[in-house]
């Protein structure tokens, strides 16, 4: 199984240097980017058109890394020279140690075959096959026995929720579904590396929220190094263990989201953050404090990593002022008070957490 396989590798995804530049000539002119020249002035002097520029992250083995940004930020452009469906003008894409950049023609064939799977906003479904002959194409394509192939794709066809559907066309389904069926074809594929290019943006929000809800869970299973891509921040934080926003082809920020939330880079990422729901991001480790809780009533346990929407839930169940945060072990490590989460939550500077007072 791809989970088995992705826990004796290494799947992490290394980007150094990278830049891309469309052009006729596009080398030509790297040297006059890395030296300070503008997008604008590079399509106005030489008609050559920046798409990324000294793109440097780290994207850990196993996790999802979420890449955002607006229109024309150059996010999608990124994703595709995971896979090379794009050739960089410069720099280094290090997959497990591998550069990405250098392989032959064999060697990226079996690389994308083997090691990649992606999932794209409009689905990409061939209208002329089933649900399960959808699901299997990668396989097929691997040359695997039917058998093989069919096996696989039913167990994941079921986990996306699709049995009883297998033998349905795609304009038989609904948008959520004809997702879900991509979804089940890339992990019927196999691929330790999980590329989703905007995979739940042309979907109603409802149906949206509850594909991002069928990913988290399948990730608890499966902890595949999932790259995602978005324009939207609250897709972002509910979806990224790392999120990098991008603005004209460059990485503003990076960081997890809390990282984000609390301490936007410059006033481009504060407007992003701006109208963000801060108690599903925060986590109490932040803002507790290393006091112990008042002696009294035995304390309402509130779990570290609990971020504090959920710990207010609690007190406020529990009718109480005051929680002890526990770590795994059940270890008592700091205290929580109701007034330093709404301040939290509600504080535009967030340093100022444990100051502010409810009245």
């Amino acid at each position: 199984m791809a989970e088995q396989q992705a826990a004796g590798q290494d799947t992490g995804i290394r980007i150094r240097n990278l830049y891309k530049i469309f052009g006729h000539d596009p080398a030509a002119y790297v040297d006059l980017v890395r030296q300070g020249m503008s997008k604008a002035e590079l399509n106005e002097r030489y008609g050559h058109v920046l798409g990324l520029k000294d793109i440097n992250i780290e994207m850990p083995s196993g996790g999802i890394q979420v890449i955002m940004g607006l229109s024309g930020s150059g996010k999608s452009t990124l994703i595709r020279h995971i896979n090379r469906l794009i050739d960089p003008t410069a720099g280094e894409v290090l997959v497990g140690g591998s550069d990405v950049v250098k392989m032959d023609a064999r060697e990226l064939r079996q690389f994308r075959r083997n090691k990649t799977a992606m999932v794209f906003q409009k689905f990409a479904l061939l209208p002329h096959r089933s649900v399960l002959d959808n699901a299997v194409y990668g396989l097929e394509v691997q040359g695997l026995p039917r058998a093989a192939q069919v096996d696989a794709a039913m167990r994941w066809i079921e986990r996306v929720g699709l049995k009883g559907f297998e033998d349905r066309y795609p304009n038989q389904l609904s948008g959520g579904m004809q997702q879900r069926v991509g979804l089940a074809r890339a992990l019927t594929n196999d691929a330790p590396i999980l590329l989703m290019d905007e995979a739940f943006s042309a979907l109603d929000p409802l149906i949206r929220m509850d594909m991002q809800g069928v990913l988290l869970d399948l990730q608890k299973e499966i902890r595949k190094t999932i790259v995602f891509i978005t324009h939207d921040l609250d897709e972002a934080l509910r979806l990224g263990d790392r999120i990098a926003i991008l603005r004209d082809g460059e990485v503003i920020q990076q960081g997890t989201g809390q990282e984000i939330v609390l301490k936007p880079a410059d006033d481009y990422i504060s407007k992003f953050v701006k109208e963000v729901n801060r108690g599903r991001v925060i986590k109490v480790d932040a803002i507790m404090s290393s006091l112990k809780t008042t002696a009294g009533q035995p304390p309402v346990i509130v779990p570290s990593g609990t971020v504090i929407e959920d710990a207010a839930r609690l007190l406020t169940e529990a009718d109480r002022q005051e929680a002890a945060v526990a770590n795994g072990s059940g270890e008592i490590v700091g205290s929580l008070r109701m007034h330093d989460i709404v301040s939290a939550m509600f504080s535009t500077d967030p340093d100022n957490a444990r100051k502010l007072e409810v009245s």
